[in-house]
């Protein structure tokens, strides 16, 4: 019996946010296909506005894939996690040792074709464009908040709009220039 996907499946139990009062609550799985479709959408415009080479394919997988550890570790809070650098550290591990474990449920004829992706190259382009989407999908998420009224968000998404604008990634540039205006309609506004 394989259970590669069934962990999986579990990921839309883990909630993110967890020190934070959210309006609406946000599970990793959601979280998942969001970066992976922001992914796509901010390596499409690197290499079709800006004639850039990034490997799209590889980038959204990579971030398909980017939380799967948390189906075993839980969804550490951000200001936990980078509280010191030994702490990251070790969490880092931790992270490795449940991405091993879950990909040890594959079938061994298919670990080749998946298991390159949980476990993204950090130092690869594509990871880049997949860590500015994570942030942007957290960006995102503060401006929902934002619009349902829920000012626990609003020093969140200045310091996240902050680091969005120092990663100087013209893809993110563009993607805010040209997107985020719209994710403050309504759907009768969008319509």
């Amino acid at each position: 019996m394989e259970k590669f996907y069934a962990y999986l499946d579990r990921m839309k139990f883990i909630r993110r946010w967890q020190l934070m009062r959210s309006t609406r609550d946000e599970n990793i799985m959601e979280h998942s296909h969001q970066v992976a479709v922001l992914t796509h959408a901010l390596a499409a415009i690197e290499n079709e506005v800006y004639g850039g080479h990034v490997n799209v394919e590889r980038a959204v997988l990579y971030a398909l894939y980017h939380e799967v550890s948390e189906v075993m570790t839980g969804d550490m809070p951000t200001p936990v996690k980078y509280f010191n650098l030994q702490l990251h550290g070790e969490y880092a591990k931790v992270e490795q040792l449940a991405v091993d474990k879950i990909a040890a449920t594959l079938p061994d004829e298919l670990k080749p074709a998946i298991y390159p992706y949980l476990q993204a190259d950090k130092t690869s382009e594509e990871y880049a464009f997949v860590k500015a989407a994570d942030k942007l999908s957290a960006y995102l998420k503060c401006l929902e908040e934002l619009r349902s009224g829920n000012s626990e968000f609003v020093q969140a998404e200045k310091t996240i709009g902050k680091a969005l604008r120092e990663k100087r990634m013209r893809a993110v540039d563009y993607f805010f220039e040209h997107f985020i205006p719209a994710f403050s309609l309504t759907l009768d506004e969008l319509s």
